[in-house]
C-alpha cells in the first residue's frame, strides 16, 4: 500500500511539473478582433458608439440579462466614465468598464475589470475607419494577458471562437440599429 502512494505521489508531483513547464512556454496574450461595414459616414457613427450607454442597444453581452444590474458613474462619452453591471446569471457576472482613452472621431480604448464569476481585467476598442464619406468600417477589438500559470488554458481554450461571436454579434446588431 505505501509503495502505491509513493509511486501515485510521484505521479502527481511529475504531472504538476510538467504543467509548470509547459506553462512557461504558452503565451499569456491573446486578442480577438472582428469588423464590419457600415453604409453611414464615420463620425455619425462614432457619434453614436462614443457613449458607452449605447453599447447596451447593440452588445449581446447586455442581453444576457435583462434584469441586470447597471449603473453608471462620470460624464458618457469622456475619459473615465464607467458602466457597471451585476446580474445573478453567471454569464453576466459582476463588472465595469472604463473609458480609458479616446482619439476623437478615430477610436475608443476601454478597461474591463471583471469580478464575478471570474476576477480579471482585460482591454478592449472600437476604431472608425472611412472607406469613402458614406462608408465605415467599424473594428471591436478585445484583448489581454493570462498570468503564469494559468496561462495554460489557453492551450484549450480558443478565445477567437469564445469571443469572435459576441463581437461580431455586436457589430451586426449595431450596423442594423444605425442603416434602420
Amino acid at each position: 500500500m505505501k509503495r502505491v502512494l509513493k509511486w501515485l505521489l510521484l505521479v502527481v508531483v511529475f504531472l504538476v511539473v510538467l504543467f509548470l513547464i509547459i506553462a512557461l512556454f504558452v503565451k499569456k496574450e491573446y486578442s480577438v478582433e472582428r469588423n464590419v461595414t457600415i453604409n453611414l459616414p464615420k463620425q455619425e457613427i462614432y457619434d453614436y458608439a462614443k457613449y458607452l450607454k449605447n453599447q447596451s442597444e447593440f452588445s449581446v453581452w447586455s442581453k444576457i440579462d435583462p434584469n441586470m444590474k447597471v449603473e453608471f458613474r462620470g460624464t458618457d462619452g469622456t475619459v473615465g466614465f464607467i458602466s457597471a453591471w451585476e446580474s445573478l446569471n453567471k454569464d453576466a457576472g459582476k463588472g465595469e468598464q472604463e473609458i480609458k482613452a479616446i482619439n476623437e472621431g478615430n477610436r475608443i480604448d476601454y478597461e474591463l475589470r471583471f469580478y464575478e464569476p471570474m476576477k480579471s481585467t482585460d482591454n478592449a476598442y472600437m476604431s472608425f475607419a472611412a472607406v469613402n464619406d458614406s462608408v465605415t468600417t467599424v473594428t471591436w477589438g478585445f484583448y489581454g494577458k493570462i498570468k503564469y500559470p494559468m496561462n495554460f488554458m489557453l492551450l484549450f481554450m480558443d478565445m477567437d471562437a469564445m469571443l469572435g461571436k459576441d463581437l461580431e454579434g455586436g457589430l451586426v446588431n449595431l450596423k442594423s440599429m444605425l442603416e434602420g
